[in-house]
């Protein structure tokens, strides 16, 4: 069974003049149950994460200062958000979930996070909408679980993963990939183990092909034996931020290419939902949903 993490959680009150009266995360889970890729049994709301598996990853000042409210106002105006409680609760949900979706993964084989991704999470720091670094929580828990021995990062969003970048830079049991825009956030990139830039208006064709071949190359190179997928949706054409023109029919196949690897390879897969800021809201929850789509006709 597929399981997908999500929670009313997730949800924060957005601004009176938004264009869109409700958020994706609010959007996605009721398409996905109303055409039936997912019922309501498919869903999971994680609780709280213990602070002893945030304080693994990031620095015990930094969360003292984070949910304290404690921060500074440079280092607030840094994550994008104004902070709050509910904000905080929040990210420390979907770090939970990510890290219970990778239990499931262990048991179905892939398991899915309708939020998450949030790669620009350093050890010290919060950057780009992102707080705690989800991916980077479940990874180091399993690594100190021995539940994965290498653990292969596939990051796919438009803005290059920086802060999952930092954090296993001297840790060679993660491979972090980052295929992004090359002209994006952040202007400043960190240094992956695999980094391919993408340039302005690069189309189907070189972005598929080009992640195919690299895909390939690490299975056979890197051989992990669990998989991260940051699958946002901000490399279409459509998106006001992402400065690519991958078609919403190139962005499923990227995930086809990715999601029939891990099934191929018979490696667990955890997917996170990354960004995707397209004008039009159908063009965002269209892609987000094919991501589910494939992720049934594939593996269940």
């Amino acid at each position: 069974m597929l399981k997908v993490a999500w929670s009313p959680k997730y949800v924060l009150p957005l601004p009176p003049n938004h264009r869109f009266p409700m958020s994706k995360y609010e959007v996605l889970p009721l398409q996905l149950i109303h055409e039936g890729t997912l019922t309501e049994s498919n869903l999971f709301a994680p609780g709280p994460l213990e602070e002893k598996q945030i304080i693994r990853t990031h620095d015990a000042e930094y969360w003292y200062r984070l949910k304290n409210g404690l921060l500074s106002p440079h280092e607030v105006r840094k994550t994008g958000f104004p902070l709050s409680s509910e904000l905080i609760e929040r990210e420390v949900r979907i770090a939970n979930g990510t890290l219970q979706c990778a239990m499931y993964a262990l048991q179905f084989g892939i398991s899915m996070n309708i939020a998450g991704g949030t790669h620009h999470a350093f050890t010290n720091r919060g950057e780009g909408f992102c707080l705690l670094n989800d991916m980077a929580i479940a990874a180091h828990y399993f690594l100190d679980e021995r539940l994965a021995h290498k653990i292969l990062i596939v990051d796919l969003d438009v803005h290059q993963g920086n802060g999952t970048a930092s954090i296993f830079a001297e840790d060679d049991r993660v491979f972090t990939f980052s295929m992004h825009g090359a002209n994006n956030y952040p202007l400043i990139k960190e240094q992956s183990d695999l980094d391919i830039g993408m340039k302005d208006f690069t189309g189907d064709d070189f972005y598929l092909k080009t992640l195919d071949v690299n895909l390939k190359s690490l299975m056979d190179t890197v051989k992990p034996d669990f998989m991260f997928y940051q699958a946002g949706v901000d490399i279409l054409n459509t998106d006001k931020l992402g400065r690519l023109s991958v078609t919403r029919t190139g962005c499923k196949q990227r995930d086809r290419i990715v999601l029939e690897t891990a099934y191929r390879n018979k490696i667990p897969v955890v997917v996170t939902m990354g960004g995707g800021y397209s004008p039009d809201f159908r063009d965002i929850i269209e892609a987000h949903a094919n991501t589910y789509r494939l992720a049934q006709e594939l593996f269940f």
